[in-house]
């Protein structure tokens, strides 16, 4: 029966097929990129519950310096995927939606009990909710080039960012804390988490020009330079300027959206035809 079923010995000279594809590094970058801001999210839980809420701030901020980077990083290198995209997505949820809520809830909601931990429901909810409508709206092509200037919406990393005011406050010396003032901090997290599922134009400056004029070039360095020696020694009272700068602007946004909204409007509007003589 041996002889019947002799054994097989593949041919050594037959190329041996590869199961998977190997992968261009540079579309590993922008994920690797995207997976330590994750990382630094789910970290700052961890800082925030030990009680560590100074680093647990950085963690966060430094997340949302990274998501700005990685799509940059994507597309420099021509490593933009499908999978990077959605990678993306679930690291903003986790990131700027369950983060945050958390530290805030280990900071004051707590107090609140039950009707504290429905606001970080809320808040974390309107953050995946926010970011699949953004994600839909990428599949838009005809969308006008102005609005490309604009997001639907208060942006995730900027959510995240401005729902830590409370904490910004505390580190200034503000009493924040306490039964008596985290119904406040309730009001204001629900406030951004409508902020981020409505429709208000927020601006993104995405569309900003390519090109500085020359004679910009040098007090633009010194400027840059000024604001990132005042954010280093300054932390939290420049977290809360910028917070309070960026809140302050949605209404001027508002404004320039509706503004551009009719001039489009009119620009595009078909005149009536008229009647030929002697019709």
């Amino acid at each position: 029966m041996s002889d019947l079923f002799p054994p097989f010995a593949p041919d050594p000279d037959e190329p041996r097929k590869r199961l998977f594809k190997p992968v261009p590094f540079r579309v590993i970058v922008p994920n690797i990129i995207t997976l330590v801001a994750l990382c630094l999210g789910l970290t700052a839980i961890r800082l925030a519950y030990e009680g560590r809420l100074e680093p647990a701030v950085f963690a966060i901020i430094v997340a949302a310096a990274l998501d700005g980077v990685d799509g940059r990083v994507a597309r420099m290198l021509k490593g933009t995927s499908r999978f990077g995209a959605e990678l993306d997505s679930l690291a903003d949820f986790v990131n700027f939606g369950v983060t945050p809520a958390l530290v805030l809830y280990s900071f004051i909601l707590h107090e609140l009990k039950s009707v504290g931990w429905i606001a970080v429901l809320v808040f974390a909810i309107a953050m995946v909710l926010r970011l699949a409508r953004f994600n839909v709206m990428l599949d838009t092509p005809n969308r006008p080039e102005w609005q490309k200037n604009f997001f639907t919406g208060m942006p995730a990393p900027a959510g995240a960012i401005t729902s830590l005011l409370p904490i910004y406050l505390h580190f200034l010396g503000v009493p924040v804390v306490g039964a008596s003032v985290a119904p406040v901090v309730l009001v204001y997290l629900l406030g951004l988490a409508f902020l981020m599922v409505s429709t208000i134009p927020v601006y993104s400056g995405k569309t900003i020009g390519k090109y500085v004029p020359r004679h910009y070039v040098l007090p633009i360095f010194v400027v840059s330079v000024a604001l990132f020696g005042l954010l280093v020694s300054f932390p939290f009272e420049m977290l809360t300027v910028i917070t309070v700068l960026f809140l302050a602007s949605i209404p001027v946004s508002v404004m320039r959206y509706r503004r551009l909204e009719r001039l489009d409007a009119s620009a595009t509007k078909v005149e009536p035809d008229l009647p030929l003589p002697g019709a």
